[in-house]
């Protein structure tokens, strides 16, 4: 099974980047970004494993275009926490209020190894040395400290964050989940069935569908602008998941995704055949373009399988929950390697033509959503991702690279994001460690050698201070092993652990595009996301 390789490629004979369109010109001792990675050759990647309420959308507009039991260690202060990536989904902490190898929502992929629980100042002081003290920038094309990655735009921050959503909602009653807060026994499958997009369905969910279009899904618009999320008098947005309305970026591939259906909808298809074909397109990007971009194509290649009746298998080596319908999540994936998106998140994103907004700053003025879509923030797709046929902007936005280093805004999150309240940690890469530490987590040398892999000795991690005891945080670990590679990349470790979730649950899913009953493909072949927001007429 071939997968897609990467637009982007270097040029045999100039060095130049090779689909990006030609290089900005450059006033005399002025570096910009654009320059910095047409002469950046040597980073070449080596593939590593390892609302008063919106009006209806008219179908003119949505016309297709073609153990034992483990102490818990004393509780760490971790208070306000409750935008993405700063609150602990339920049962995550499972691997300290249970046995180590129970499995419920949440579990652990290895859970023969001990948890790493060093000193809490060691932590503390390892998060100053991550800060990367760079502010936003006015213009995204003076970018020039060595940080943007070449090799992904960054619509990939955002879209492992709507995955990220798409896997970890949880829509169970509060009522149950008083009487479950471990998520032992009621839990949603961490499937990829944008249910984020879906909700619970037309039945349970009717907010989020389009009562004069049956099959459609609703839509809306930002005071006769772009389109915007359905929206209450109030700026609360109909949505599936309130996560993907905390940001406008992530809000605006909600949208896309819900303009996908539509137009598979009206294209003459019912609502169960335009759901199921919005599905099977998300999940083809996930495995050949998402995942490419992050690891490299040939480890997804490396873990395919053909399996029986044209099926798609997947060579797990480590993920194996108990329950194949309800495979839980481990917490190394959740609380560690998957974080690594946190390393790419710019502190500024060009949002269209002479239009840059900070990720945090003045209220009205960044890219905090929760709030009908400003006039000034719509997203051109084409400054986040390769479009087909489209020439590239010169300063199109990169994702960061993947190291150790955070920008700059998430040394301090705005109290939308986290209450600021006494005791609260505003540092996400301290409340990354913490997290780590009290949920159970274990050191990254010793996932790596349960992995075969060899270990990365602190020394070369920078970890001096004889009190770590020669083992690192997981998530500092993943950061760093993919920085030692040059950053472009996750490395073996982090790399095969993000594997084997997202293409285990693909091969566990009976309803995704791995176990359809005949061979299916997108579209187009090859098809990116890209493609996907052509396909959706979000371009």
């Amino acid at each position: 099974m071939r997968l897609r390789r990467r637009h982007v490629s270097w040029g045999a004979t100039n060095g130049q980047l090779i689909g990006a369109g030609p290089a900005a010109p450059q006033e005399p001792g002025r570096l910009t970004r654009r320059s910095l990675l047409v002469n950046s050759a040597g980073l070449a990647v080596v593939p590593m494993l390892a609302e008063g309420t919106a009006s209806a959308p008219s179908p003119g507009g949505n016309a297709l275009a073609t153990s034992t039991p483990t102490p818990t260690p004393k509780p760490l202060t971790l208070a306000g926490g409750r935008g993405h990536g700063v609150g602990d989904p339920r049962g995550s902490d499972i691997a300290v209020t249970t046995k180590r190898s129970t499995q419920g929502r949440f579990g652990l992929m290895f859970p023969e190894l001990e948890p790493f629980a060093p000193d809490d100042d060691l932590l503390v002081a390892l998060t100053r040395q991550m800060i990367d003290p760079r502010p936003p920038l006015d213009d995204v094309s003076m970018s020039n400290d060595g940080f943007d990655n070449p090799y992904i735009p960054a619509g990939y921050t955002y879209l492992g964050q709507f995955i990220d959503h798409d896997m970890t909602r949880d829509p169970t009653p509060l009522p149950q989940q008083q009487v479950d807060p471990h998520a032992l026994l009621n839990f949603d499958t961490p499937f990829f069935d944008l249910g984020s997009v879906y909700g619970r369905g037309p039945t349970s969910d009717p907010q989020l569908y389009d009562p004069d279009y049956p099959g459609m899904l609703r839509l809306g618009r930002s005071q006769g602008g772009p389109f915007d999320l359905p929206r209450a008098a109030d700026g609360t947005a109909y949505i599936g998941d309130p996560r993907n309305d905390e940001n406008l970026i992530i809000a605006q591939l909600q949208i896309a995704f819900i303009r996908l259906h539509n137009q598979f909808v009206a294209a003459g298809n019912s609502f169960t055949e335009a759901q199921r074909q919005t599905r099977w397109h998300y999940q083809w990007v996930i495995v050949h373009d998402f995942l490419p971009h992050i690891l490299g194509s040939g480890v997804v290649e490396q873990m395919l399988r053909s399996g029986p009746h044209g099926t798609i298998a997947v060579d797990n080596r480590f993920y194996h929950p108990n329950n194949s319908q309800r495979p839980m999540m481990p917490i190394e994936y959740s609380v560690a390697a998957y974080r690594f998106g946190h390393s790419m998140i710019r502190a500024e994103y060009e949002m269209h033509e002479s239009t840059t907004l900070p990720v945090f700053g003045p209220a009205g003025g960044d890219l905090r959503g929760s709030r009908p879509l400003p006039g000034n923030a719509w997203a051109d797709w084409n400054y986040f991702y390769e479009i087909p046929d489209v020439e590239a902007p010169d300063d199109r936005n990169m994702t960061r690279t993947i190291d150790t280093q955070l920008s700059l805004p998430l040394s301090n999150l705005p109290p939308t994001v986290v209450a600021h309240i006494d005791g609260a940690i505003l540092s996400l890469a301290e409340r990354n460690l913490l997290r780590g530490k009290r949920l159970g987590l274990p050191a990254g040398q010793d996932v790596a050698r349960a992995m075969g892999i060899p270990p990365i000795p602190n020394q070369r991690l920078g970890l001096i201070d004889p009190r770590w005891g020669g083992r690192a945080p997981l998530w500092f670990y993943v950061l760093k092993e993919a920085e030692l590679g040059g950053g472009c990349q996750l490395g073996p470790v982090g790399g095969r652990i993000v594997a084997e979730v997202i293409l285990g649950l693909l091969a566990r899913d009976g309803t995704s595009y791995f176990n359809a009953e005949r061979p299916w493909n997108p579209a187009s072949t090859p098809f990116s996301m890209g493609d996907l927001l052509v396909l959706a007429g979000a371009v």
